[in-house]
């Protein structure tokens, strides 16, 4: 584990190097790769060398203990706990540092929300959802676009399309999808009584040009005018795209933007997605049971979660973790169960690659 982290060290140093190279700055897609990569392996670095610098304070501690005079061994027996405490902390952080990294987690999202079962109670709450996500977003500082919407019949939405963009988007996203469930008492309700509905929340990583290619041919595009309120151009032109992939039958529609070449550039880039996510899910189906049970399996049929108001409670069924505070997490205060979440199938990630969770450190020799 420690010629690894060496080896990723010098890795390290060669790319900052190189940050330098006129050739590479002279080269702007070279200089872009160059820096995402040395970015990817920064965190780990500074935490290897903080191990590192742990391990020799520790070792001078314990040299201290066998040979030093009376202040030497007094201090060492003081530093002693805490220094041991930092490397196992150290070493813990590391290894998760070390899981193989999710290759689209860096990607931006295409977040569909929709309404499901409850009738109108689902429609108002999956915008409930939606604004909770885009104030999220705002939290995170990422750049949030609604790109289709269906609003209900009395408020709320039947369905929705918003696009996410930033840093790391998938990799906090991905935890999201899944069917989410409400128990409250409705607006309408005059008897009191608790209703719960359903929505369900998909988070697909945008797909580049080289993750799919799409046969033109394939391709039917419809134009139609645009819906909903909104400002010059709505309800004027046919600006608005829908595009029909006639091999997988998928079918997305773009209204946000006045062009009409600009939605259908934001349809395919949907389109991409959604085809993306077949993919990964054809691949994923192939593996064991214990990865299709983590998050990202793409499945959407489990209830993931319930947000209960009445008893101001969120539970993730997923890793039984419940929470309070519920106008606080509507209001995008959602960090917390998030991580809560990542923390949870790290776990359980090293657990698999350390073939069920053996007591020895994985910085310890054989």
């Amino acid at each position: 584990m420690i010629d690894k982290l060496e080896e990723v060290e010098r890795r390290f140093e060669r790319l900052t190097a190189d940050l330098s190279n006129p050739e590479v700055l002279a080269d702007s897609m070279k200089l872009q790769k160059v820096s995402k990569e040395r970015a990817a392996l920064e965190k780990l670095v500074e935490t290897f060398r903080t191990y590192r610098k742990v391990l020799g304070d520790l070792g001078e501690v314990e040299a201290w203990l066998d040979g030093g005079d009376a202040d030497e061994k007094a201090y060492a027996r003081e530093a002693l706990p805490g220094l041991k405490q930092q490397r196992e902390e150290l070493e813990q952080e590391l290894k998760i540092l070390l899981l193989p990294k999710d290759p689209n987690d860096e990607k931006d999202v295409i977040l569909e929300i929709r309404a499901g079962a409850g009738g109108d109670e689902a429609g108002l709450f999956a915008e409930e959802v939606m604004q909770m996500y885009l104030r999220y977003a705002t939290r995170r500082g990422w750049k949030a676009d609604i790109v289709d919407m269906s609003p209900g019949s009395v408020g709320g939405v039947k369905d929705v399309t918003v696009t996410l963009s930033g840093a790391a988007v998938f990799s906090n996203m991905k935890y999201e999808s899944g069917v989410h469930r409400v128990q409250r008492v409705p607006a309408t309700e005059t008897q009191g009584r608790i209703h719960t509905s359903t929505i369900t929340v998909s988070v697909m990583p945008e797909a580049e040009d080289v993750d799919v290619q799409i046969n033109p041919a394939d391709i039917e595009m419809q134009v139609m005018r645009s819906t909903g309120s909104g400002g010059q151009s709505v309800n004027t032109t046919d600006s608005a795209v829908r595009l029909i992939h006639k091999p997988s039958g998928i079918v997305v529609k773009c209204q946000q933007e006045k062009s009409q070449t600009k939605n259908r550039a934001q349809a395919m880039r949907m389109l991409r997605a959604k085809l993306y996510e077949i993919e990964q899910e054809r691949i994923r189906s192939e593996r064991d049971s214990m990865r299709r049970g983590q998050v990202g399996t793409g499945d959407r049929s489990e209830k993931i979660r319930t947000y209960n108001f009445p008893q101001d409670r969120l539970t993730d069924h997923r890793i039984s973790l419940t929470v309070h505070n519920l106008p606080g997490i509507m209001a995008g205060g959602i960090d917390d169960v998030i991580t809560a979440c990542r923390t949870h199938y790290q776990a359980e990630a090293l657990k698999q690659q350390t073939g069920g969770g053996s007591s020895r450190s994985a910085f310890e020799g054989p």
